[in-house]
């Protein structure tokens, strides 16, 4: 694919089939971000955290961090990647943090408030995260787990940015 044919190419479908491929749909990651913000942003449906996903989604350097993310993790899957990389991707090392990186990119996409979301859904694991943190069936999930992670928390932190009023308000804030 030459640079012409890469601008031209629709890259948020490309991502929507890689996450599908790794059994990962928006509707899943809209769950946890209507779990995340629903008790702040009181009228949030199911329905409005998942467009709140695919605006994320819709984003190119976002994308790009998805693309590279899910193809280090079929590589790994696949047994493509050179040693010692393979080894520390496969065991999904505790001391590697590169996954982490990729998916902080994503994270600061709507300000420091998508870091804070990032930290607490990395740690809890709610949804398919911890589904995808298991690696079962010998299949590589150590980058898809934190990107699915930092789509979520961006997704709440472009929510909790769309309506300020009810977050302050729900958090014990007066807001004039």
């Amino acid at each position: 694919m030459n640079e012409q044919q890469l601008n031209e190419h629709n890259l948020l479908d490309e991502v929507l089939d890689q996450l599908s491929a790794h059994k990962i749909g928006p509707t899943q990651i809209g769950d946890i971000v209507y779990e995340l913000v629903h008790g702040y942003i009181l009228d949030l449906t199911p329905a409005i955290a998942t467009d709140s996903v695919m605006h994320v989604l819709a984003k190119r350097e976002v994308q790009n961090a998805i693309l590279t993310g899910l193809a280090l993790d079929t590589l790994a899957t696949q047994h493509l990647l050179p040693e010692p990389v393979q080894t520390i991707v496969e065991n999904d090392e505790g001391l590697y943090g590169i996954d982490e990186q990729i998916a902080m990119s994503i994270t600061s996409v709507y300000g420091s408030i998508g870091v804070t979301n990032f930290g607490f859904v990395d740690r809890t694991k709610p949804g398919v995260i911890g589904e995808l943190n298991e690696h079962k069936a010998g299949v590589v999930n150590t980058f898809a787990d934190d990107l699915v992670g930092a789509v979520a928390a961006a997704a709440a932190a472009r929510l909790a940015h769309d309506n300020p009023a009810a977050v302050h308000q729900n958090f014990g804030i007066k807001h004039d």
